[in-house]
């Protein structure tokens, strides 16, 4: 089965009335059944009035809030991953830090090293990396 069908699937088990809609009543209950947080119905309300919709959800709409949720998760994903490498506060990836964390992932590199990987990604050219290097150089 494609990631397509699987979400139909959902979005036919949230259209409870089975109009081709999924309407924000629909959508409140299942999401907080999934979530197990509260949930208000005016937060649902306002997610699908940004997906510019006429205030329910047509399957194309669903589909793109899930691909949103995904991406959403790589972001933060991403945003751990440049904390392991930070380490210092600096909020930038410098060639010390890259050194020490490739030190414990067990790889044999030297600063100097560190700094020629630094410099390919290093788009502002201030020896370091920032985040949005450090997604640009990870995606």
């Amino acid at each position: 089965m494609n990631i397509s069908s699987d979400y139909k699937r959902v979005f036919d088990h949230f259209d409870e009335d089975g109009n081709g809609m999924i309407s924000p009543l629909e959508l409140h209950r299942h999401v907080g059944m999934i979530c197990h947080d509260e949930i208000l119905i005016e937060e649902v309300e306002i997610v699908i009035e940004s997906l510019h919709s006429n205030g329910e959800l047509g399957f194309d709409e669903f589909l793109n809030l899930m691909e949103s949720e995904k991406e959403d998760e790589k972001l933060e994903d991403l945003r751990k991953a440049f904390r392991m490498y930070e380490m210092d506060g600096s909020d930038c990836i410098t060639p010390t830090s890259l050194n020490r964390m490739l030190s414990r992932l067990g790889e044999s590199t030297s600063v100097d090293e560190c700094v020629g990987m630094i410099s390919r990604f290093d788009l502002n050219g201030d020896g370091v990396l920032n985040f949005d290097e450090f997604k640009a150089m990870m995606l």
